[in-house]
């Protein structure tokens, strides 16, 4: 009986030696990886998709105002509050579809309707009308008005048309300066009383802001801007760790808050200080096999449900600007493209719901792709 229990603990601890070898093995192994096709913005998509701005920025309803009512004075229709951005749904949507509109002028001079698109562009964004967009931020209870989505897609708005080497660019750029200048004040007077970073899916998402802001910042040198994001992005997100990517997307998500944060530390931290905190933050990344399902829209007809084609488009430009001369990322821009080509297909001809703002989303992951 002895011999037997010695026999049977041999073949006991003998069976867990090859069960532990064997996972071993199997966690080791390489997995083939299915290459997407590399997504491209050409003329072609290009014109289907200033479509959408062209068809939103100048109609006025149905509009959210997203407004206060302090008194009868304050019930006005959308065009007389807000007359350079009253179109598109709502006030951020029809700054963006302004956006989208100039960077495809500015990449493509052959698009169609550019005649049309300059037309309205010069209508919408006159002197007079960014006066009347300006005096409304003044208004008793509009200070956070669009804060800080809105803000940062006007300062992308303003990069755009100081990047852009055409004459119409530079009377856009100086009609809407009084509130590019705006709203720099008013990231300046916010980001420090800002105790928290907002970390939602959604249009307060801090990551998000801070990014667009940054980009405009930099780019036209405003050293005061740009240095307060940087010393908030750390002070918000340096000591991060372990973000629960797993748990996105929620159910309404059109942005990425683990990649929004990850894709703004990329641009205000060193390369090696970068590294060593992304290993910390979202050390799954650097796992060649790593894969993430993309978010799954079930009712295009349905203005929030719709929001997770915008957070596939919002993952690709994150990956992007994360894999971004990082050779040990490279895999990621494969995941990125397969998230734009899951959602690209559905936004144009699919319903207002979607398409008064997702063509923005797509062109800004489109140019996020790195071309050959």
């Amino acid at each position: 009986m002895k011999n037997y229990y010695l026999l049977f603990f041999a073949l006991l601890i003998l069976s867990c030696d090859t069960f532990e070898k064997k996972s071993i093995t199997v966690s080791e192994q390489k997995i083939e990886v299915k290459k997407a096709v590399v997504p491209i913005l050409n003329l072609t998509e290009a014109n289907r998709l200033a479509q959408l701005p062209i068809d939103c920025i100048q109609t006025e309803y149905p509009n959210k105002l997203n407004q206060v009512i302090g008194g009868n004075e304050d019930l006005q229709s959308p065009q007389a509050l807000h007359p350079a951005f009253y179109g598109c749904f709502d006030w951020h949507s029809a700054v963006h579809g302004h956006w989208s509109l100039v960077t495809l002028l500015k990449q493509f001079p052959e698009l169609d309707n550019r005649d049309e698109s300059i037309r309205m562009l010069l209508e919408n964004i006159s002197e007079d009308n960014i006066k009347i967009e300006v005096s409304y931020f003044f208004g008793k209870h509009n200070a956070s008005y669009e804060r800080t989505y809105g803000w940062a897609w006007l300062l992308k708005l303003a990069e755009e048309l100081h990047t852009w080497d055409d004459p119409n660019a530079k009377i856009l750029e100086g009609n809407l300066q009084p509130l590019t200048d705006l709203i720099v004040d008013k990231y300046l007077e916010f980001l420090p009383k800002l105790n928290y970073p907002i970390r939602v899916g959604e249009h307060s998402n801090t990551a998000f802001g801070l990014s667009f802001a940054y980009d405009y910042a930099k780019t036209v040198d405003n050293v005061e801007l740009k240095s307060l994001i940087e010393q908030r992005a750390k002070d918000f997100y340096n000591t991060d760790t372990g973000c629960p990517l797993s748990w996105e997307p929620s159910g309404f998500d059109f942005l990425s808050p683990c990649l929004e944060e990850a894709a703004l530390m990329k641009r205000v931290l060193s390369s090696g200080d970068y590294k060593a905190w992304l290993d910390d933050f979202l050390p799954q990344l650097k796992n060649k096999n790593f894969t993430i399902e993309t978010g799954r829209v079930s009712d295009r007809s349905d203005g929030k449900l719709v929001h997770l084609d915008g957070v596939n488009f919002s993952r690709a430009w994150s990956l992007n600007e994360i894999a971004k001369d990082l050779q040990e990322y490279e895999h990621l821009k494969n995941i990125s493209n397969k998230h734009i080509n899951y959602s690209l297909p559905s936004i144009v001809g699919d319903g207002y719901e979607g398409g008064h703002w997702l063509g923005s989303f797509a062109i800004y992951a489109l140019n996020s792709v790195e071309r050959d």
